[in-house]
């Protein structure tokens, strides 16, 4: 059922954040339809059935360029209680379905936005990728080894940080208040806007003298050597990340030692010393039930396997495909991983009928 149980979501078919908002609304109860264009994906993307962005929602096929194909789906705008599009600005107004369209017919709607730049400013009608969107707001400028270049976070801190979930927190504020008040209204989510606020903690130790605008020379950057990744004896890697004082004491006492302090400049060099000693695995074992805040470094195929993630099954194996569980957990209305991803249009009438909209075939 989920804490979103009875909750219409109408997802206007795109790539990354938006189908994985829907997927994480879908994942918590909402009744989420994602309404796919004919064609298939771009090159590249997995397969529509095998794309877990998809899953626990529900598929209906319209051409959004055919006149009935718009109608039918503002019909469906009519009867969600949120939308999410993720198109450059304006390309939803010319298909007769931006937020003045549904509005007219809707005006309790909550219409969600995903771009990369936003809906205005001067790169808001241009393409752009996660990477292009944390170049511009100084965080993957922040990311890196000292003396070489920026490193890529995957696309998880601007696609699905800094925008999905931005996203995500703005649909679910906007649906609180279209219930108090009755009125619906746009949320912009930009990920360069989300991407920046999610770095509210750095700007304040820069603007307090507390971080140097360079990169691995900080705190949280891998600049201080009891907060960093060491090779191991095997070509494997732990994380080291005892920032406090009783727990950097820990970390020494298990590596015989003693005596070293956080601030002596030869600790780097001795903590690489040891921890090249043994493998990955041999230190996990030395580092089991302390907290001296190491842990082996994984890789995505090991992770389901830790015994951590096992217990609390974080990776459970679903329609015979392992995947990550939804997040977070409630007590109370415990989420599901619903039904595998759907076929583009496996629920079309299915769906029309139970929203009482007319589908455009008919």
């Amino acid at each position: 059922m989920g804490p979103l149980h009875g909750l219409r979501v109408l997802e206007l078919g795109g790539i990354g954040p938006g189908p994985f908002c829907g997927m994480l609304l879908a994942d918590l109860g909402a009744d989420v339809v994602r309404v796919d264009r004919p064609g298939g994906p771009p090159a590249g993307l997995p397969a529509p059935d095998q794309d877990l962005l998809h899953r626990g929602k529900r598929s209906v096929a319209v051409d959004l360029k055919d006149a009935a194909g718009a109608a039918a789906v503002r019909g469906l705008a009519g009867r969600a209680d949120a939308l999410i599009e993720g198109f450059r600005p304006g390309v939803a107004e010319r298909l007769g379905l931006g937020p003045a369209d549904c509005h007219a017919i809707n005006p309790r709607l909550v219409y969600g936005r995903m771009t990369g730049w936003g809906q205005d400013g001067p790169l808001a009608g241009r393409a752009g990728h996660d990477i292009t969107y944390l170049a511009v707001t100084g965080v993957l400028h922040a990311i890196g080894p000292a003396g070489g270049p920026p490193q890529i976070p995957l696309n998880l801190l601007g696609d699905f940080a800094g925008g999905a979930l931005y996203l995500a927190v703005g649909l679910l504020a906007a649906l609180r208040e279209a219930t108090a008040t009755g009125r619906g209204q746009v949320v912009d989510a930009g990920i360069v806007d989300g991407v920046a606020h999610l770095s509210t903690m750095v700007h304040g130790m820069l603007a307090a003298g507390q971080w140097r605008d360079e990169r691995g020379v900080n705190l949280l950057d891998g600049g201080r050597p009891f907060y960093d990744v060491y090779a191991t004896r095997d070509g494997g890697h732990v994380a080291v990340g005892p920032l406090e004082p009783r727990f950097f004491a820990e970390l020494l006492a298990r590596l015989d030692l003693d005596g070293l302090r956080q601030d002596d400049p030869a600790i780097r060099a001795r903590l690489a010393a040891v921890f090249a000693t043994r493998t990955r695995d041999e230190w996990s074992a030395v580092f089991a039930g302390s907290d001296a805040c190491v842990a082996p470094v994984l890789s995505l195929a090991e992770a389901p396997d830790h015994p951590h993630l096992a217990a609390r099954n974080t990776f459970p194996i679903h329609h015979g495909v392992r995947q990550p569980a939804p997040a977070p957990r409630f007590s109370g209305t415990p989420a599901s991983l619903g039904a595998p991803p759907p076929r583009p249009g496996e629920h079309h009438r299915v769906v029309f009928a139970d929203w009482g909209v007319a589908p455009p075939t008919d």
